[in-house]
């Protein structure tokens, strides 16, 4: 299985990457989470909070493969403990890209290499949708997403 998503943003790479792994950025796209990470390879990196388990919910977390400034971030992932008791054998890999097209940034993600019977494929597919329009929309206006809940 591999989810793949292309978005045209009219931004530059600079404020896009900042919505990917800024805090505030990371906030209004990934549901009040935060990212922690080194953006060093073989780093750990977590998508941290609100949820199940009060303010510092772990609801992703993983490896970075690969993290090159405003180019590309590549990282395994695993659902968070709360999420499934086997969390540590389910994995993933997300890679975003970001490129120069004209005056916009076109950012593309694609989520593969799912662990078979991966729990959380569905939700994924879903999810990154609602991701990725609040990363446009945040790079664009500074604004975020209201989803309703």
């Amino acid at each position: 299985m591999e989810l793949k998503y292309e978005f045209y943003i009219l931004a530059d790479k600079a404020k896009v990457w900042n919505a990917l792994v800024s805090p505030e950025g990371t906030k209004s796209a990934f549901f009040g989470c935060v990212i922690r990470s080194s953006f060093k390879e073989g780093e750990p990196l977590a998508y941290v909070g609100p949820g199940v388990d009060g303010d510092e919910t772990v609801h992703v977390y993983g490896t970075v493969l690969a993290c090159e400034p405003q180019q590309k971030l590549s990282f395994l992932e695993h659902p968070g403990p709360s999420y499934n008791e086997k969390h540590a054998e389910l994995e993933s890999r997300v890679t975003v890209t970001l490129e120069t097209v004209g005056s916009c940034t076109k950012l593309a993600l694609i989520n593969d290499n799912f662990t078979p019977g991966h729990p959380s494929i569905e939700r994924a597919e879903q999810a990154w949708w609602m991701v990725l329009s609040s990363i446009k929309t945040f790079a664009e206006t500074g604004k975020t997403l209201d989803f309703g809940w």
